[in-house]
């Protein structure tokens, strides 16, 4: 499952796992929202509502996407959170690992604007 992340001028590819909430969230695109940071995460809330499963991290990698039970939050790593330690990224909780940004995630350092959209491609 490939899709489209677009933020004002910068677009990004990612594919979606094969997991149930992976599945549940490419149901509902195309999505369109406003996004926060927090540190190097950009997270906005989805219409899905899952609970922790086997993916379930409490560390992710640079380009990880995940899904944030405890928000109902779709979420993109791209660097260290604010609660990270000596290049460990962090997130507030843990999150499903859902899918992963094709190239360099890094990217969204530089993203402008407030509305995120995703979409199937």
């Amino acid at each position: 499952m490939r899709i489209k992340i677009t933020l004002g001028e910068t677009v990004l590819y990612a594919r979606l796992y094969d997991t149930r909430t992976a599945k549940k969230i490419f149901e509902i695109l195309p999505y369109r929202s406003t996004y926060n940071r927090w540190g190097d995460e950009i997270y906005f809330p989805v219409p899905v509502e899952e609970e922790l499963d086997e993916t379930a991290k409490e560390e992710v990698q640079i380009g990880d996407i995940g899904y944030w039970p405890k928000g109902k939050a779709f979420c993109i790593f791209f660097g260290e959170t604010p609660i990270s330690k000596q290049g460990k990224i962090i997130p507030a909780s843990a999150v499903n690992i859902i899918g992963k940004i094709e190239g360099d995630a890094t990217v969204l350092k530089s993203a402008k604007g407030k509305e995120i959209v995703i979409e199937r491609c």
